[in-house]
């Protein structure tokens, strides 16, 4: 009988302890899909190489050419859905109230992998390629593509060791974060990637594309402000009109992908700008302390 009478509580706490493993299950698909966009982006790499795009494209590496593509585009897809699983391990650990120290160094070692790394390899392969292997091209230039990428590592680093830091402060406005996000970074990389799908074959496109990454980099480690979407609490009630804009926008994603998502990506990366020149044109009172968040 005492056994019987325990079966109940011991279901509870168990229930309660797989509760607590379920953020985390998503975190480790966010490391997968990065692990993934890395695997993609090398097997990229092999058919660009095949290709041999210098110093022109030849019929021959047109089918070279497709498959990478193809591969790239895989790797930002891979960083897409990285994206959603990103977003959901915090939400479903706030609503659920099984947040823990464990689950949040898990979430910024996969950030650093997934949004870190394997954006900076896309970046390079998909739009760096051309650069370095143009002939005539002195060795000290070939390396400025490795060390923007390299930055931009870094940069997504520091970001997320300062996130840890202020993590431990109070804080009371959740509206922003401090500097870019390195998921909005990774997102603009792969929605351009995505968009475009077939790597730069010329030089001066390169270099565009080279000051973009480093623009990421800077705007991951600034102080403007980002808005954060962390004050949307879905366990309030809504009205219906929410509901049917989130359903257009999901829609307009499903069917129109490439324009969709690098719109959405140029939007939230530029209006971290437009805030800061906003704020300079119209100064107001001073908000509560802002949230360093990743």
């Amino acid at each position: 009988m005492e056994q019987l009478a325990s079966n109940p509580v011991e279901r509870r706490r168990g229930v309660r302890r797989g509760m607590y493993v379920l953020p985390s299950l998503f975190t480790v698909g966010t490391l997968v899909c990065g692990y993934y966009a890395i695997l993609a982006t090398q097997k990229a790499a092999q058919f660009l190489a095949m290709a041999n795009l210098t110093p022109g494209i030849s019929p021959d590496a047109t089918p070279h050419l497709a498959l990478a593509s193809a591969a790239l585009d895989n790797a930002a897809r891979a960083l897409g859905w990285a994206i959603v699983f990103d977003g959901l391990d915090g939400r479903i650990a706030r609503l659920t109230n099984t947040a823990s120290p464990f689950g949040r160094e898990l979430d910024s070692l996969a950030d650093v992998v997934t949004f870190g790394l394997a954006p900076a390899i896309l970046a390079y392969t998909w739009g760096m390629s051309a650069l370095v292997e143009m002939p005539g091209v002195p060795q000290f230039i070939r390396n400025i593509p490795w060390l923007v990428t390299f930055g931009f590592v870094i940069c997504g680093a520091a970001r997320l060791a300062r996130f840890n830091i202020d993590t431990i402060k109070p804080t009371s406005d959740r509206r922003f974060f401090v500097g870019m996000p390195i998921p909005a970074a990774a997102g603009f990389v792969a929605a351009v990637v995505h968009f475009y799908k077939q790597p730069l074959t010329t030089w001066q496109f390169s270099i565009v594309w080279l000051v973009n990454v480093g623009i990421l980099g800077f705007l991951m480690i600034s102080r403007m402000r980002y808005y954060s979407f962390k004050t949307l609490d879905l366990r309030k009630r809504r009205s219906y009109l929410v509901i049917v804009i989130i359903a257009l926008v999901v829609g307009a994603i499903w069917l129109y992908s490439e324009p969709v998502l690098l719109t959405l990506a140029i939007t939230y990366a530029i209006s971290g700008i437009v805030l800061r020149i906003t704020s300079r044109i119209r100064p107001h009172p001073p908000a509560p302390e802002e949230v360093h968040a990743a």
